[in-house]
């Protein structure tokens, strides 16, 4: 098989890549999911608040999947479902499997990595003690809440305060278990403002800063974990520990952008990011392969995801065109004072300039977010490692740009 575009995964940047990579001219595009339906994760997000930038509407997950696959169906977009991809090459052919396809090929003239993220696991933070029954990754516990109608235990501790292990503290809340805390190992919160106060301070769940699970214990199933203090350099601190009895662990604990095919492929990662090294058309280091969305880097908002999306489908459109010329050698973009976190990291002189931006220590004061050159200042009532930044810096004020591009975020 042949395609102008091939977009892996149809999730809201996968769904979206592919609405504009068709309306941005090319004839054949094919839509990749390994799932027997469209929408990703979004199928298991049943609370509400996406699409509140991108369609100036307050959408559940669901909602908000039904509306991107309302406008897939009115283009001639080919959705291949139960469709797993096995293997991507650096000269864009991409192998994949399906119980109606079998052993599929498919070469490219462009591809469309976007594939999300994954959770974090035990193994992954190295949590010591026993191996019960009861420890789940927050996501898999909203599935099976909200898709199997599984309730995973009646006495929760969740760990790590990112916003699905938010959401999930209200949830299981409101399905009749108790939440008897939520513990963060940094010392401030890892998910959305809006999260912390709708979902544990209107519940009344208690949110204790600097903290972390130490230890495990239950055999068959989990009996109780040990909480203890930990110091500026996140190690616990001696004495501090709290045995909380509990028959369920969640775990909060950070996302992972899925590159197995990006590593296979030979796409450049970012040590920072954990995803692909992008330009601002969302292209990789392999020419006429583009990522956006969580498998670039994790972002806060579906409205950002989006976003991503539609510039790696409107971009991977005009590379199958022949349209997308590299006439210059691109510069990076460093990160510059109390800046952790940059997406793109690389500018290539074919679009405006959107950043994505995370803050490396939180500041509640008003800052001026920097980007040298051209000079660009923008201010922000506050700055802080749970909440992305975004920026734009048109075209017309980087083209004389010689060097790499500095962003800093400087309280005012």
């Amino acid at each position: 098989m042949e395609a102008d575009v091939a977009v892996i995964g149809s999730g809201p940047a996968g769904l979206t890549a592919a609405i504009h990579a068709r309306r941005s001219g090319a004839s054949r595009v094919v839509l990749l999911e390994r799932e027997e339906e469209l929408g990703g994760i979004l199928k298991q997000c049943i609370h509400n608040g996406f699409g509140l930038e991108q369609f100036k509407q307050d959408y559940t997950g669901p909602e908000y999947a039904e509306r991107l696959i309302n406008e897939l169906q009115h283009t001639d977009v080919q959705c291949l479902l139960n469709t797993l991809v096995t293997d991507l090459s650096p000269d864009r052919i991409i192998t994949t499997l399906s119980p109606q396809h079998g052993a599929l090929q498919i070469k490219a003239r462009s591809i469309v990595l976007a594939m999300g993220c994954r959770e974090r696991t035990r193994g992954s933070i190295g949590i010591p003690g026993t191996r019960p029954a009861g420890i789940f990754a927050a996501g898999v516990a909203q599935r099976f809440v909200n898709i199997d109608g599984y309730l995973p235990g009646r006495q929760a501790v969740i760990l790590g305060s990112g916003d699905i292990g938010l959401i999930m503290a209200r949830r299981l809340t409101l399905e009749g278990a108790s939440v008897i805390g939520v513990y963060e190992i940094m010392s401030y919160p890892g998910g959305l403002k809006r999260n912390i106060v709708q979902c544990l301070n209107d519940f009344g769940i208690p949110l204790h800063l600097s903290h972390t699970v130490t230890d495990i214990r239950g055999r068959e199933r989990v009996e109780a974990v040990v909480v203890s203090r930990v110091d500026d350099a996140l190690n616990p601190v001696p004495g501090s520990q709290q045995v909380i009895q509990c028959d369920t662990l969640l775990l909060s604990v950070g996302l992972i952008p899925e590159n197995e095919l990006s590593r296979k492929a030979g796409i450049e990662l970012s040590p920072d990011t954990g995803g692909p090294l992008t330009r601002e058309t969302m292209e990789t280091s392999v020419p006429g392969v583009f990522a956006c969305g969580n498998v670039s880097t994790v972002f806060d908002l579906v409205d950002y995801v989006a976003q991503t999306g539609e510039a790696a489908g409107r971009c991977a459109a005009r590379y199958a065109a022949g349209d997308l010329h590299q006439s210059r050698q691109p510069v990076d973009i460093v990160a510059g004072q109390n800046v952790r976190l940059l997406f793109p990291q690389r500018y290539g002189f074919q679009d405006d300039l959107v950043l994505f931006i995370r803050a490396a220590e939180p500041v509640e004061n008003p800052v001026t977010v920097e980007v040298k050159p051209p000079g660009s200042k923008i201010t922000r009532p506050y700055a802080r490692p749970n909440e992305m930044l975004r920026v734009k810096v048109p075209m017309s004020k980087l083209t004389e740009i010689r060097q790499p591009i500095r962003v800093s975020i400087r309280e005012k």
